[in-house]
């Protein structure tokens, strides 16, 4: 059988490997400043006035982290696929270096970050819900985390309403060597509640059953709008995104 520690190594392998060409496509010249100027709006309109503390949960190569640090933010940035670290943690220094904000990057498991409680005033992250594990018990340490008054944002879709099919999920997504069909698999597949839903309905449930209140789910039609226009990463579909928020 299958342990938690072994779904995350899987997890965490396949997306250190896929870190170099995730993050070249999240800095595509082409679109990156209408992207830039588009998540910052939305980010912007769900987060407390800068500056306030922000933990960024899943930050892969840091884009949001970096987004928010530019918002005025204070952000730690964390994530537990080696590649994607090693780009981020590069990123945070030449930034530093040249007098620019940069997020502090950790190593860290999103379902259990290791912060003192009420440590911070926001728990973000984008792209994450649908391939975490446990997440009710991640919702209920970000809401632990939390300042009165404070937020988790998060970001996703509905990417595999049709169910997480790795033979076809691969396929579709380009995935010549193998390397998603593998990690995506059995025991992965089966750990990931969140992975095949076909509404946001169940992670706005979770919201709700850690504690938060108010929380709301929001489309993100300036994201749509943009990916209609330029596109999305080779082996996607252009699908509308959601926001989730909640308060603490």
């Amino acid at each position: 059988m299958s342990t938690s520690a072994d779904v995350q190594a899987a997890l965490d392998a396949y997306w250190s490997g896929r870190a170099v060409a995730y993050d070249a496509y999240q800095q595509e010249p082409g679109r990156w400043a209408e992207n830039h100027a588009a998540w910052s709006a939305a980010f912007a309109t769900a987060l407390p006035d800068p500056p306030c503390d922000v933990l960024d949960v899943g930050s892969g190569s840091g884009y949001v982290a970096f987004l928010l640090a530019d918002l005025g933010h204070r952000v730690t940035a964390t994530d537990l696929a080696p590649g994607m670290l090693d780009i981020a943690r590069r990123r945070a220094e030449e930034r530093a270096a040249d007098g620019r904000p940069a997020p502090a990057v950790r190593t860290a498991d999103a379902v259990d970050p290791g912060l003192p409680p009420a440590s911070v005033d926001a728990v973000t992250s984008r792209y994450l819900l649908w391939t975490l594990r446990e997440p009710d018990r991640a919702l209920a340490s970000w809401r632990r985390l939390l300042r009165p008054g404070g937020v988790v944002v998060a970001v996703d879709g509905t990417w595999f309403p049709d169910g997480l099919v790795p033979e076809v999920t691969a396929e579709a997504h380009g995935d010549a060597d193998g390397a998603f069909a593998r990690a995506y698999g059995g025991p992965v597949r089966r750990a990931l509640p969140l992975a095949e839903s076909t509404t946001m309905d169940a992670a706005a449930d979770l919201f709700r059953a850690a504690g938060l209140r108010d929380v709301a789910v929001t489309p993100l039609t300036d994201i749509l709008a943009l990916d209609r226009r330029f596109g999305v990463a080779p082996g996607h579909e252009v699908q509308l995104q959601y926001l989730i928020r909640g308060t603490a």
